[in-house]
């Protein structure tokens, strides 16, 4: 509680080494907020400071906290290749409108191992035609990895863009089996 009796928000974030480099994961009272791939210093710096304005709040770093606990035990376990689906309370206050609709359906139904179409995707939420805004969604998915935009990819085969970088999807793919391990 502040000073005036009113419940603080808390945020508390960590880093935890994986096999496509350092993820920063952020998380609130309500759940994990926010996932960042490749958090090198500047990276996780620059990360901290939009939470920081978005929230209101100041980021504290505490990797020992039980509001990260269950999501450090379950990224860790997903690529120790021992967890096929995130069961995360998950703070979706990053993202509104069209975009949180669809990365909602895209974390309930799309399962580990499978992909989609762009075009799919919009058609699961109403919207055929779409499949341009649903590119614009995954660019602006505040917790990849756990929401799993990895697994979008073109109709025609193409495996799309990808904020971490395709050689993270690609390998992110290759852990769930959809692609060969890449070969260099």
């Amino acid at each position: 509680m502040d000073r005036h009796g009113q419940d603080e928000q808390q945020l508390v974030w960590t880093v935890v080494p994986t096999d496509i480099g350092p993820l920063l994961l952020a998380a609130t009272r309500e759940g994990l907020v926010n996932v960042v791939f490749h958090a090198s210093d500047t990276v996780r710096d620059k990360a901290l400071e939009r939470l920081a304005s978005r929230l209101g709040t100041e980021p504290v770093e505490d990797p020992r906290s039980p509001l990260l606990a269950e999501a450090i035990r379950q990224v860790t376990a997903y690529f120790a290749g021992r967890l096929h689906a995130f069961a995360l309370p998950l703070d979706w206050s990053l993202i509104t409108g069209f975009n949180r609709q669809v990365l909602r359906e895209l974390a309930s139904g799309v399962p580990y191992g499978t992909v989609v179409g762009y075009g799919d995707l919009a058609g699961r939420v109403g919207q055929p035609g779409a499949a341009q805004a649903v590119g614009v969604a995954m660019g602006s998915n505040p917790l990849p990895v756990v929401v799993p935009c990895h697994r979008v990819v073109e109709s025609g085969g193409g495996i799309g863009g990808f904020g971490g970088g395709l050689e993270t999807k690609r390998k992110l793919l290759a852990l769930e089996g959809v692609l060969p391990e890449p070969l260099f």
